[in-house]
């Protein structure tokens, strides 16, 4: 799909972890199909996971009681963000679609992933009350989750030891994503990679380069509460 635009937001400490793999054959694939493709690897970079005063420039709109929320609202609108929320920001904006690639930590996103969230998708840029869910700011963008999980495929169903993996999104594709009106694709999940042997392992990345093969075709899942708890 030449001419389309990707956005890769990757946490792993380790080029050479199957995360590592994962983003580089999506890079590999999307490159060869003629999409631009940018990516943030945020421990790379030194990601700044902490919402601070820091990320307004200038004065606050209120010095006697910091409200970060409210501060990077009326930041975003003045363009008085700090620079590398801005930077990150310019990424999403020319994105047709979105990749989180990272490993799952206690039924979520690592810290530096969470901190990418809190301070990039502020008020003004990602949503603005009455645009949200299917109104959002970013309805013409797709989303993924791409990532791997500690427990095999067998322990996250509705009666066994993880639960219902489609529980755990919930908060992050619905309450993060679909809020901000992404349409959101199925995720791509790789149960288990250090469990499994060397031959399943490039399967799992071989899988992921096929899929990606075909992306734009893809439909989004119906995003709504009985997708993920019925």
């Amino acid at each position: 799909m030449a001419g389309k635009r990707a956005f890769i937001i990757y946490a792993h400490q380790e080029p050479k972890s199957m995360n590592g793999s994962l983003k580089d054959a999506v890079v590999t694939e999307l490159s060869s199909q003629g999409c631009q493709v940018t990516v943030s690897d945020l421990y790379a970079m030194n990601f700044e996971p902490r919402a601070t005063r820091k990320d307004i420039v200038g004065a606050l709109s209120n010095s006697k009681s910091f409200n970060y929320a409210a501060e990077t609202y009326e930041a975003y609108k003045k363009g008085a963000l700090s620079s590398d929320v801005v930077e990150e920001q310019k990424k999403v904006q020319e994105a047709d679609l979105v990749i989180f690639q990272f490993p799952l930590y206690w039924y979520s996103v690592p810290a530096i992933m969470k901190g990418w969230i809190d301070r990039v998708l502020c008020q003004g840029f990602a949503f603005e009350p009455p645009k949200y869910f299917d109104k959002g700011s970013f309805k013409n963008k797709l989303v993924i989750l791409s990532f791997t999980t500690a427990g095999t495929a067998e322990m996250y169903f509705k009666n066994e030891l993880g639960g219902d993996i489609r529980y755990i999104l919930w908060p992050i594709q619905h309450g993060v994503f679909h809020f901000c009106g992404f349409k959101i694709l199925a995720p791509q999940i790789s149960f288990a990679p250090e469990h499994a042997p060397e031959d399943k392992r490039k399967e799992m990345v071989t899988s992921w380069a096929r899929r990606v093969a075909t992306i734009w075709d893809e439909k989004p899942i119906h995003c709504i509460s009985s997708w993920y708890f019925e």
